[in-house]
């Protein structure tokens, strides 16, 4: 199963005077960085440049922050192949073009989750594998959710064994995550599967043992009974 929608909080998402600050900045950059060079020197503009480069990474992420914003509704209405290729009449980008432009930034490394879950839905699945594989940010609970989106795609191409590898992963992402217990459970289902009684039964008691007030606690046993 893929990761439950993230909405980001009103302080992630920036204003729109950021993203056009963004633009005339990068448009007065390309203006004078010949002039600079004349007048600072080769070693003084290393300097500028190395400072543009931060500024640039920080204001790519708001224009990234923004864009998947606005395309987070198209995606939350379930209309994922719209919230790939975006509106361009209504001047939303979609889902592919912010991870094209922006995948390094942390919402660029979003909105590949969100893009890998746009192309499962649509049973995609071996270009939702590539996005889920894609993903390199530092966000645990988005870590877990590429590993999971994996597994959830060789489930689909009916590799249990894979996937069961993959749902263990995410659940060892962190012991925090709310998902956790979901991914184990995943997991265990589909070593089950492929008659790796001993992995399912250990994971379901991991369950059971530490995950008692979870909602999958109530089907441990039933699972259990088939383990032992």
């Amino acid at each position: 199963m893929l990761v439950k929608k993230k909405k980001f909080s009103k302080k992630e998402i920036k204003q729109d005077q950021l993203v056009t600050t963004y633009y005339k900045f990068m448009a007065f950059y390309e203006q004078y960085k010949r002039n600079m060079f004349i007048v600072l020197g080769a070693a003084a503009l290393i300097i500028v440049v190395v400072v543009l480069f931060k500024y640039s990474r920080k204001s790519s992420s708001t224009v990234a922050s923004f864009q998947l914003s606005q395309v987070m509704k198209i995606y939350e209405a379930g209309a994922y192949q719209e919230a790939i290729d975006g509106r361009p009449a209504a001047k939303i980008v979609g889902l592919k073009k912010i991870v094209d432009e922006y995948g390094s930034t942390d919402f660029g490394e979003a909105a590949k989750i969100y893009l890998g879950n746009s192309y499962y839905f649509l049973k995609k699945f071996d270009l939702a594998l590539q996005q889920y594989e894609n993903f390199s940010g530092s966000a645990s609970h988005l870590k877990a959710a590429a590993y999971a989106g994996q597994a959830s795609c060789y489930e689909a191409k009916n590799d249990a064994e894979k996937a069961a590898e993959l749902y263990l992963k995410a659940s060892k992402v962190s012991s925090a995550n709310v998902l956790t217990p979901q991914y184990l459970m995943n997991a265990g289902i589909n070593y089950l599967a492929v008659g790796k009684t001993e992995d399912a039964k250990d994971i379901f008691e991991t369950v059971k043992r530490d995950y008692s007030k979870s909602a999958y606690s109530r089907e441990i046993e039933r699972y259990l009974s088939q383990v032992e």
